[in-house]
This record gives structure tokens, C-alpha cells and sequence, in this order.
């Protein structure tokens, strides 16, 4: 497949990740998934970099509900993969326009996009980590924060939830949530919602 260099950046753009490395001697480069769901980074056929230059926007921003800012679209270059696979918790991947170890080095902190026509449809009982980013959790519908981060524990997944309770410093606390069934009962991706049964008393 030829490098698509001149194409412009769609506005469905998920970041799933980020350039550590070079790999090896003959242009690969190694990319950090943002969570062990790294199946979409490892099938999309073009991702696409953005260079670590200039504020980016959270997580959250780059949900389905809302799209890239222009001027990190501008940004962004396509590559179509021609080899990806994992690499212990990491991927490599062999891309166009990438023709040796230099040149994969100087993609080192990049972030790595992908469309999100490339995310097959998930299962009802089942979402994808990035659509959890930026969802608001509630307990009995009070409104009790927003899920910064999703982290793998090894069992399940745990929803970081930055909440409206402030600590000592007027800092926001955090609660870590476990995002199973027992204690998450609804999840509407739609609405960016979710309700949870999950002590928040702090």
C-alpha cells in the first residue's frame, strides 16, 4: 500500500497510543497502547502521527461524541501499516514513509491516531476503553465525577474517576471503580453516562 501522505485527517480520529522507539534496524517503530485493548492499533491499516509539538487534547475530546480540534488534524500524518504485531505490552509496526531506524526514531512521542471506522462494532454488554474516557459516573443520579483514565487490574477493568469532592488542597480526589457488572449497573455510551453503586464516601 502507498503512503498517503497528502491525504487530509478525518474527524473520527481516536488516539489509541504513542510512539516509544524505534524497533530494530530496519524502520520499525514500537508504539505504547493507551490500554491492553490494543487490537484496533494492531489491524488499522493507516495510522495516523501527530507530532508531540503543542498542546493536545484530552482523552476525553477525542471521544465519538466530539472530534479533534483543526489544529491537531493539521498536524497529523497518515501511514499505512504494512507489518504490525505485539511486542510483549507493546506493538511494532513496519509504515510507509518510514525507511529506516533514523527516521523511526524521529517519530519517537508521537501520538498514534487511528479512524474509528476501523473499530469493529462492539457487543451490547461490551465497550470499548476509550468511549469510557470523559463519561460522567453517577450513584443514586447524583452526579459524582468523570472517568479520567481506564486501567486493567489483570481480572477487569478499573474506571479512574476524578470526582467533584476536593481534598485539602482544592484538588479534585480520585476513586478507582471497578468496571464490572456488581457494581456498574448501566452504561450509555450516547449520553456519556454511567451509573454505579460504588461507595464514594471518601
Amino acid at each position: 500500500m502507498a503512503d498517503t501522505g497528502a491525504a487530509k485527517a478525518p474527524n473520527d480520529l481516536v488516539e489509541l497510543g504513542r510512539i516509544v522507539s524505534a524497533y530494530g534496524v530496519r524502520g520499525w517503530v514500537k508504539a505504547q497502547p493507551h490500554s491492553s485493548q490494543s487490537t484496533v492499533l494492531r489491524a488499522a491499516p493507516v495510522w495516523w502521527l501527530c507530532p508531540p509539538s503543542g498542546p493536545l487534547p484530552a482523552p476525553a475530546d477525542s471521544s465519538p461524541s466530539g472530534s479533534l480540534p483543526a489544529s491537531v488534524l493539521s498536524r497529523c500524518t497518515p501511514h499505512a501499516v504494512k507489518q504490525c504485531r505485539p511486542q510483549g505490552l507493546t506493538v511494532v509496526a513496519e509504515l510507509e514513509g518510514v525507511p529506516d531506524r533514523d527516521v523511526a526514531d524521529s517519530k519517537r512521542g508521537y501520538t498514534v491516531y487511528v479512524s474509528r471506522e476501523y473499530f469493529p462494532q462492539a457487543k451490547s454488554d461490551e465497550y470499548y476503553w476509550v468511549d469510557l474516557i470523559g463519561c460522567q459516573v453517577f450513584s443514586e443520579d447524583t452526579l459524582m465525577g468523570q472517568v479520567q483514565e481506564v486501567l486493567d487490574n489483570g481480572a477487569h477493568a478499573i474506571l479512574r474517576v476524578s470526582t467533584l469532592m476536593l481534598d485539602a488542597k482544592g484538588r479534585p480526589q480520585e476513586v478507582l471503580v471497578p468496571f464490572v457488572a456488581a457494581h456498574v449497573q448501566h452504561v450509555d455510551i450516547k449520553t456519556r453516562r454511567i451509573e454505579t453503586d460504588w461507595p464514594f464516601d471518601l
